[in-house]
């Protein structure tokens, strides 16, 4: 029996198994930087991972998407998004300090070395683990802002996790997560959602600038539609000015669209992904402190509505040109069918004097005509002499005349028909 398989079932099979952190274990430190590259950047990234697998050894083989590798005693996790990648850095065991990025330095240097694309974020986890936790204990201020300190319990409240979200002079932000009895694969599964939670929402709010910059624009060109509108319902405005004026509109229009579609609509994909995130984490509050639903939904959504709006307010303008522009073009099509209809109208009155004029020549015609014909069968008449050369000559011009009147009229009668 021969089987086919299609060629995409390794590819679909593999992606099932992608984006998720080896089995943590507290105490354990770890720290993730994202970059952003771009839809085109796969090369880059690919290249870059090959160059430190060199130095490592592969635990899982490197994809298109993602690789394991242990250097030097620290995994490296790589995954590769559609314009963003991942480098997520393992260091298991206790140190002195939860927070100090040279406990990495071993392959910070060399994961920096040549790293494609910008980096759009980047932090440090450490998973402690312990009986009892309380952040007033713990003094979360040596390591958080204490005015926009988070602290919730998650997974049920098998886990609680603080931070305040910041950029902090070392180039990182921090979260720290104690472990309260997770099991197997849930550790690695925390971090991860709340990575992605974070990683999602910064991508989300590369939108907000974009939507910021260009609505001004925007609503210049909303003034200047109304403006147009108003000017179309004037009788006495010039169709031909206003219509270049509209195309010029909707072309700005145009490139607006083209320029923000692809932002906004990710924008709006990678907020509804972290909602989902922020969904699954089954987050309870601490008394004296905000919860990470709070913050995220405080400072995410209002960002996404905006880009909502912006969106919005393009698609709607963009129909108000369209409606305007018809009835622009409408009232054109009218005005041009007028002046066909005049013109028409003209025609036939100039066709029906030419046909006054054809008929006054054609009396003409009947004279001249007969005229020749007289004098032909004069000529001939002149050679016969049984009959008197004058009144022969009388007889013939009134039969002749009425002959090529006859004669005329017959051929108008078939021809109009």
């Amino acid at each position: 029996m021969t089987i086919h398989d299609h060629p995409l079932r390794g590819a679909l099979s593999a992606e099932m198994h992608v984006r998720r952190l080896p089995r943590l274990q507290a105490p354990c430190r770890m720290m993730q930087v994202v970059t952003v590259m771009g839809e085109t950047g796969t090369d880059a990234a690919r290249a870059h991972i090959e160059a430190l697998k060199r130095l490592a050894t592969v635990i899982v083989p490197l994809s298109a998407k993602y690789a394991v590798l242990l250097i030097d005693g620290i995994t490296l996790v790589w995954e590769r998004h559609t314009e963003f990648a991942t480098y997520t850095l393992v260091r298991p065991g206790d140190t002195t300090e939860l927070f100090d990025p040279g406990d990495f330095d071993p392959v910070r240097g060399v994961l920096y070395a040549d790293m494609p694309g910008e980096i759009i974020r980047s932090t440090q986890i450490a998973l402690v683990a312990g009986e009892a936790w309380d952040p007033a204990a713990l003094d979360l201020r040596r390591w958080f802002t204490d005015e926009a300190t988070v602290v919730c319990d998650v997974a049920g409240g098998l886990a609680r996790i603080a931070s305040d979200f910041r950029l902090n002079a070392d180039g990182y932000g921090r979260l720290l997560i104690h472990d309260r009895g997770l099991l197997h694969d849930e550790a690695g599964q925390l971090v991860l959602r709340m990575q992605e939670l974070g990683n999602y929402r910064n991508m989300a709010l590369l939108g907000l600038p974009l939507a910021q910059r260009l609505t001004p624009a925007v609503s210049r060109l909303e003034a200047r539609l109304a403006e147009l509108t108003h000017a179309v319902s004037e009788r006495s405005s010039q169709d031909d000015g206003l219509l270049d004026e509209l195309s010029f509109l909707s072309a700005e229009l145009a490139r607006l669209v083209a320029e923000t579609r692809y932002r906004m609509s990710a924008t709006r994909a990678y907020a509804q992904v972290s909602v989902d995130r922020l969904g699954r984490l089954d987050i309870g509050a601490v008394r004296g402190y905000q919860t990470l639903d709070d913050f995220t939904e405080r400072r995410l959504m209002p960002a996404v509505r905006t880009c909502d709006s912006f969106s919005a307010r393009l698609d709607d303008l963009s129909r108000r040109a369209a409606w305007t522009s018809d009835l622009l073009r409408t009232r054109i099509d009218i005005a041009l069918a007028r002046q066909n209809r005049d013109l028409l109208a003209s025609m036939d009155q100039r066709t029906h004097l030419q046909l006054r004029l054809q008929q006054t020549v054609e009396g003409l015609s009947v004279v001249a005509i007969s005229y020749y014909l007289v004098a032909l069968i004069g000529h001939v008449l002149g050679a016969v002499t049984i009959v008197p050369h004058e009144l022969a000559m009388a007889i013939t011009v009134p039969v002749i005349l009425v002959s090529v009147a006859s004669g005329l009229y017959w051929m108008r009668r078939h021809v109009l028909q």
